[in-house]
């Protein structure tokens, strides 16, 4: 045994893990929220909700949640849908990456699995835009099978109560407390006991000023005994994300109608429909821009002015955008990836939320 398997020891056997099991799971078996994926066992639902709450409040999900499944109600008919509709459901959730690899990845279980989601977690890894933990979550809280699935929240319940001090950020420490994680689960229900300690860290062993003197397992935290509990989890400071400067036209055509563009298949918000827009030194260049947005179709847009300035931060990155009105007096043929709209059918294409700002304000909302 490495010296290090042999410290992790030392931290598992200090904590009496069948009574944590029993005082954890009692609890949420009477405090848990009642959420709409908690009312099925149905692998794609569960599928579904674990990859919509990656990276976002579980109130935010909800309503998309619910309209998603009213959509998409089967593997089959997510797999056959359009991209553009499944996007659209998707619109205002955010890295729409997940959407896309979810539908890619149904696909495959549809075509491959006969619709049947793999319960061997080594396969359903293999799915597109499935990581160690919604495997592990999806495998655990559908098939009842004792597979840990770490994410922030399961982290830093460990560290508190194991009193673990190494930085959750580096990949290492992930692997480390999925080893800590599976030891917890032997012998407990695992469906039950992952979805208690995830709920535990949403609700009760927070990343500021934790509950304490509510949780149930607090006599079994190690942190806690050495009033180390906020001290913890250990955290390497994210990077401040870059800014980028963007000039945004409004292209409309004496019909009244506005140009929209859809983005790449690959990249920073694939497959969404925008409002044609260039990279800026400065906030200035609206001019050249203008003539490089329409440059395809041999005609020039005539400015008339700025009519709005937005700021939209995604997580590794700040879009400052410069939104100008241009006019074009005759609609050039629009290609494959750009459509001319009324502002009430623009509502209809999967825009991002940048964008959605833009067109609320356009339509005087």
């Amino acid at each position: 045994m490495t010296s290090e398997q042999t410290w992790l020891q030392q931290k598992l056997q200090a904590v009496d893990r069948q009574a944590f099991q029993n005082d954890l799971q009692s609890w949420y078996m009477e405090n848990h929220r009642d959420l709409p994926w908690r009312q099925t066992k149905d692998p794609y639902r569960v599928w579904v909700s674990e990859i919509m709450l990656q990276q976002t409040r579980v109130d935010t999900v909800i309503p998309y949640y619910e309209n998603f499944m009213k959509k998409f109600p089967t593997m089959e008919v997510l797999a056959e849908a359009p991209e553009d509709e499944v996007l659209k459901a998707w619109e205002g959730l955010g890295y729409y990456s997940r959407v896309r690899n979810l539908q890619e990845a149904v696909q495959e279980v549809v075509a491959n699995y006969k619709a049947e989601v793999p319960k061997d977690r080594k396969v359903f890894r293999k799915l597109k835009g499935v990581g160690p933990y919604t495997s592990g979550a999806v495998i655990s809280i559908a098939f009842d099978q004792e597979e840990p699935a770490v994410d922030g929240n399961v982290m830093r319940v460990f560290s508190r109560i194991c009193n673990i001090d190494e930085d959750i950020g580096k990949e290492k420490t992930k692997q480390l407390f999925e080893q800590v994680q599976a030891q917890f689960l032997e012998g407990a229900k695992p469906s039950i006991f992952n979805q208690a300690i995830m709920e535990l860290g949403a609700l009760i062993c927070t990343p500021k000023s934790p509950g304490c003197l509510l949780c149930p397992v607090q006599n079994h935290c190690l942190a806690r005994a050495e009033g180390k509990e906020e001290d913890l989890p250990v955290k390497s400071k994210k990077k401040a994300p870059s800014k980028k400067t963007l000039s945004v036209a409004v292209v409309q055509d004496d019909a009244g109608r506005v140009l929209l563009r859809k983005r790449p298949d690959q990249g920073l918000l694939a497959g969404m429909w925008e409002f044609p827009h260039v990279e800026s030194s400065s906030e200035n260049l609206m001019n050249d821009a203008s003539s490089m947005l329409l440059k395809d179709h041999d005609v020039s847009a005539e400015i008339v002015g700025e009519i709005q300035y937005v700021e939209h931060t995604f997580t590794h990155l700040i879009w400052k955008m410069h939104v100008h009105r241009a006019t074009v007096r005759e609609a050039p043929v629009p290609s494959e990836t750009e459509v001319w709209v009324t502002l009430d059918e623009a509502a209809l294409y999967a825009l991002p939320v940048s964008q959605q700002k833009i067109l609320r304000h356009l339509k005087g909302e």
